[in-house]
């Protein structure tokens, strides 16, 4: 896939896993503050730590398109372009609740500081940027910076890469979620 289609499927995939998100908010209060037996987090507790997350990942992918963006000055974008394939299939693993061990760092954990309205808007704020970066590098200079990325051994990724990623953790947390609600009934 081209990096162009890529972007388009980036697009595509933010609107419906923040759109999906968002619907959460509307939840009723006693499936919001449901504890499940296993004694994970809340609904309302999920959704602050797609925030967290979604709050450092954004200041990486706020770096790497400043850096991209710089790098097209002095790097020949036009080949990267050709020689650039999307390994959609390396990503598929992120998405899928409990698939792999996946230990967050403390700060991307919820503490309950932010009331839900807060949460629900700072996430739609969080969607709105990747696409402003999006729209930023419309032309392939995400492709011009690779950062690291350990969880599941992804390795260097690109910006667009980031941004996806983002995208998926955040649906990763849906099933989470829905196994909360029907526990709760």
């Amino acid at each position: 896939m081209d990096i162009f289609r890529c972007i388009q499927e980036i697009k595509i995939h933010l609107q419906l896993s923040f759109d999906k998100v968002d619907r959460w908010f509307d939840k009723d209060k006693k499936t919001l503050a449901y504890q499940p037996s296993n004694g994970g987090w809340t609904v309302q507790q999920i959704l602050e730590h797609i925030y967290l997350t979604n709050f450092y990942l954004l200041i990486l992918i706020e770096k790497g398109s400043k850096k991209a963006l710089r790098n097209n000055l002095r790097l020949d974008l036009d080949s990267e372009i050709k020689k650039y394939s999307f390994a959609k299939e390396k990503f598929e693993k992120i998405e899928e609740y409990g698939a792999f061990e996946w230990i967050r760092p403390e700060h991307m954990e919820p503490k309950g500081d932010l009331a839900l309205h807060e949460i629900r808007s700072l996430i739609s704020m969080q969607y709105k940027q990747c696409l402003i970066y999006l729209d930023r590098m419309k032309n392939g200079e995400g492709l011009l910076c690779k950062t690291m990325m350990t969880v599941n051994e992804l390795g260097k990724i690109n910006v667009y890469e980031y941004i996806y990623f983002l995208s998926l953790h955040a649906s990763r947390h849906l099933a989470q979620m829905e196994k909360n609600e029907k526990e709760a009934i």
